[in-house]
């Protein structure tokens, strides 16, 4: 609601059920659906979500379906495929796609998209741009012989700050909301948008020889006081950021996760922490960042946020 707010053209969302949960909670703006299967066609209409149509076979059953609904000019979205082949019609497709959508007033072609393969990655610019162009030459294509106005996309992220020759009427702007690029030195102008907290549930006073957690991962050498956190890998925190690798922030300190993570706790180390039970924790933030966290574990920041699971509690400030 708030990017509605901010006047934003289109939202774009991966599957069905997620478009009708936003329209479910009113939100009116145009919603793209980006990997819809034929399954949910039937739903995409009822809600009046637009499906990408990436395939003959897709645009087909989709056509059969609107010409049984007796609808007229319903919206969709061409998917190209330039390069990245993982979706979207090829240029061996192209004049079927022009033949079966020619003189149709079933369906609307709303937008033509295509995804870039490296558009964070520079050294392969040469590749980056190959696909520009092959984007350039089918879509035209597609505009001449069927005579429509799409909006075109192409760029993420990372492709607005690349190509920005390349943003023509629309951008997909993704994990930039998130205050994240993976360009390090733009990163320095961004501020982190979201932050991941939980509290202190209990804390404890272990011996020396005394262990923590499943498979005894962690056996203190020393007395040692260990705070126990209510979110585990259930609500997306990596099992591989326990045992020692990772760490969360109390009152602006460090504590070291100590053993296994489990499914809804953790456990840290907070011997030289002053702190309580009920005190705020920070999982991710400002201290440890998504990216620290990413790097740590060898994986991206896009993983490390969509893992959060649904069952953490989202709260939403406005400034």
């Amino acid at each position: 609601k708030l990017l509605e707010h901010h006047k934003i053209d289109y939202l774009g969302v991966a599957f069905a059920d997620e478009g009708i949960s936003l329209k479910n909670a009113g939100i009116t703006l145009p919603i793209m659906v980006l990997n819809p299967e034929t399954t949910s066609f039937s739903s995409i209409i009822q809600y009046k979500l637009e499906p990408e149509i990436y395939s003959l076979k897709g645009l087909k059953a989709f056509l059969q379906l609107a010409e049984q609904r007796k609808l007229k000019h319903f919206p969709i979205h061409i998917k190209l495929d330039t390069g990245m082949h993982r979706l979207g019609f090829s240029a061996e497709n192209l004049d079927e796609l022009i033949a079966v959508l020619k003189n149709n007033n079933l369906v609307s072609v709303k937008s033509i998209l295509s995804h870039l393969a490296t558009s964070d990655d520079m050294e392969h610019q040469d590749f980056a741009n190959s696909q520009l162009n092959l984007f350039e030459k089918l879509s035209s294509k597609l505009i001449n012989e069927l005579q429509i106005k799409p909006i075109r996309h192409i760029l993420n992220t990372s492709g607005i700050s690349n190509f920005p020759e390349a943003q023509y009427d629309m951008v997909r702007l993704g994990i930039g909301l998130y205050g994240i690029s993976n360009d390090a030195e733009e990163q320095k102008y961004l501020e982190n948008v979201g932050t991941l907290k939980s509290i202190i549930s209990q804390i404890r006073t272990i011996l020396a020889g005394e262990s923590v957690g499943y498979g005894r991962r962690f056996i203190a050498e020393k007395t040692t006081k260990i705070a126990t956190i209510p979110i585990g890998y259930a609500d997306g925190i990596s099992r591989h950021w326990g045992n020692g690798v990772g760490f969360v922030t109390i009152n602006n300190q460090k504590a070291t996760i100590v053993g296994s993570i489990c499914m809804d706790m953790l456990m840290v180390n907070c011997s030289n922490i002053q702190c309580k039970e009920g005190d705020e924790v920070i999982v991710f933030g400002e201290s440890p960042t998504v990216i620290f966290m990413a790097n740590q574990l060898q994986t991206i920041p896009y993983e490390i946020l969509t893992s959060i699971s649904q069952r953490v509690k989202r709260v939403f400030y406005r400034e």
